[in-house]
């Protein structure tokens, strides 16, 4: 009777826990250093040169075993290891997004109120806005000088640098605060982030702070208020990613989502070495508000570099290549998914959730409520990777994003599906997801890799 029942197990019980602690440690490293999804292009960029990757610029002609590489605007990166089957008969693509959600600078952020300089910001993604209170915050992002000449800035993360923060209300004053539904405690327009309190020595200025403000910012970075206007600022929490618990089994941090993700991806191709469906690790951008834009999912800059590859791999190109390359592929999805909270377990349906350190997570459907927006999965591309997972040894969950009427979410999976290719989504389970301090467990972390590099392998 037991061969009846589909069993889920505890990933600890059987782990290699060396082989889990080592792979985190790598993954922690990078993360810390690639908060923004321009500086995770970079990381990504310089990580992939140095696995043998090159520009696919640089080819003229394609064959397999190549591994290539091309970057959209500096925030989104394809790379590509060059199977022995016809191009035509399909890729293994595992996309993910490296946008999380942050506060960005409104293009004219600057002001001064209350002897004190503040910049306006415009929260980016689906936020809780009051976890974005008191706490420290660092700057990153790039500026485009009048001149066009650009200037890239990263202030509050070393031990010994400065950090930005928005105030709360103290408690002894809040008691308004307290009797407001918990999505309208804190307004948008009030997350206005402390810049500065020394005004410049002159009488005559009528904006002393601010122009104390811009003054710094000149002198280290050449920069002026109008600047601002073209320019990508992102604040986010300054903290690193950390071990949790005493025996280290979680990880916590910001910016999980979607990074845990395509930093187990990017790992996973860096072991392919002649595969024999060409293998398609895609991170994209702008995940978190509608995969819009020209660095979404939603953009053609996947299929303009499939077309690319094509026409390198045949040597000439029309359109049904494409159309036949597509149709023929298969993708996971890789963006993380809720994890069980025992401190919140009224929102789960329990036989259908995520619990960690059961292994990746594989999702069926996303959307809200009766699947609005979802990418639906047909049982057959499920069955594959069922078997898959299963022969090669990889630990893995099914689950689907809360109870039904509760919410929901999607992912860049609808926008690969509408190519005509079959897709799935397949990630990390989280706790805390959107919030400044994510958590997810090794075990799962590591899963992720062996499942992403079992795919890319698939025939």
């Amino acid at each position: 009777m037991e061969n009846l029942f589909y069993k889920k197990e505890n990933g600890w019980k059987t782990a290699d826990k060396e082989a889990v602690f080592k792979f985190c440690e790598g993954y922690k490293d990078f993360l810390n250093r690639a908060k923004t999804e321009r500086e995770f292009s970079k990381e990504a960029e310089k990580a992939a040169q140095k696995n043998g990757f090159k520009p696919l610029s640089k080819f003229k002609s394609l064959k397999a075993g190549d591994k290539v590489y091309a970057v959209n605007r500096g925030k989104g990166v394809l790379l590509a290891v060059i199977g022995s089957d016809d191009i035509e008969k399909g890729l293994r693509i595992i996309g993910s997004h490296i946008d999380s959600p942050r506060l960005d600078l409104k293009p004219e952020p600057i002001y001064e109120d209350s002897e004190m300089a503040l910049f306006k910001t415009h929260y980016y993604g689906g936020i809780k806005k009051y976890q974005w209170t008191a706490i420290p915050l660092a700057m990153h992002g790039t500026v485009i000088k009048a001149d066009g000449s650009s200037v890239d800035i990263s202030i509050g993360e070393s031990d010994d640098d400065i950090t930005f923060t928005v105030s709360d209300l103290l408690p002894h004053l809040a008691d308004e605060q307290y009797t407001k539904k918990v999505g309208k405690a804190i307004e948008g327009e009030a997350l206005n982030i402390l810049a500065g309190g020394i005004p410049v020595d002159d009488k005559d200025e009528k904006e002393p702070y601010k122009a104390a403000v811009l003054s710094l910012l000149n002198d280290k970075y050449g920069i002026c208020e109008e600047d601002f206007i073209s320019a990508e600022i992102e604040f986010v929490p300054a903290f690193k990613l950390k071990d949790t618990g005493f025996d280290r089994s979680f990880i916590s941090g910001w910016g999980q989502d979607d990074k845990v993700c395509a930093y187990t991806s990017l790992e996973a191709i860096f072991e392919i070495k002649k595969p024999k469906k060409t293998a398609v690790c895609l991170l994209v951008d702008k995940e978190e508000i509608g995969s819009m834009g020209v660095t979404g999912m939603r953009s053609h800059f996947f299929e303009d570099t499939m077309a690319e590859i094509c026409l390198l791999i045949k040597g000439e190109y029309n359109e049904i290549m494409l159309k036949r390359c597509l149709s023929s592929s298969k993708c996971l999805s890789a963006d993380v998914c809720a994890m069980h909270d025992p401190n919140y377990p009224s929102v789960m349906e329990k036989n259908n959730a995520a619990h960690a350190a059961h292994g990746v997570a594989i999702m069926k459907y996303t959307g809200s409520r009766g699947k609005s927006g979802a990418s639906d999965a047909s049982a057959e591309f499920v069955g594959e990777i069922r078997k898959l997972f299963n022969e090669s040894g990889v630990l893995w969950q099914s689950t689907e994003l809360g109870k039904i009427d509760l919410g929901g979410g999607g992912t860049i999976s609808q926008y690969v599906a509408n190519l005509n290719i079959d897709t799935l989504d397949c990630g990390v389970p989280l706790l805390s997801m959107h919030s400044p301090y994510e958590i997810s467990s090794k075990v799962d972390v590591y899963s992720a890799y062996k499942a992403y590099k079992a795919f890319f392998e698939m025939k």
